[in-house]
């Protein structure tokens, strides 16, 4: 089981060090709240995603509603997302900002990919980290 780096405080200068849920990559979010709207920073090797920075506190809000497990059902913004995943709902029209999470086009999906480990470093829910087939529950 991959073990989730909590290190950092989620600036710019000092962001949180994660890794993908399987563990094979590691990655930095740090919040952006000077952006408009505010934003988290995800930073994947020379890759810059951002991602509302109310995904945290609505992601979380979904998943406690939920209940149970949810598959993360991670995807790039030009591939489907499978229904009833994390993924499928940090797209959706039906999630609480009618759409998409993601603020760059092109570079909008894996919302389930970089999103539960901070939801986890954060103390908000738990993952599983096999090498695929992911699930997260709030806590």
């Amino acid at each position: 089981m991959a073990q989730l780096s909590t290190k950092g405080t989620g600036t710019r200068e000092d962001p949180w060090l994660l890794r993908t849920p399987s563990g094979s990559s590691e990655y930095t979010m740090y919040r952006d709240e000077s952006s408009e709207p505010p934003s988290i920073v995800c930073q994947v090797g020379g890759t810059q995603l951002r991602y509302q920075l109310r995904a945290i506190e609505d992601l979380h809000a979904m998943l406690k509603a939920h209940g149970d497990w949810m598959p993360l059902g991670s995807a790039d913004e030009q591939k489907p997302a499978a229904d009833g995943t994390v993924e499928a709902w940090g797209r959706s029209p039906e999630n609480p900002v009618g759409g998409w999470y993601g603020l760059k086009k092109g570079l909008r999906g894996r919302f389930g990919m970089y999103m539960p480990p901070l939801l986890e470093a954060l103390g908000l829910a738990e993952v599983e980290h096999a090498a695929k087939n992911n699930r997260m529950r709030a806590i």
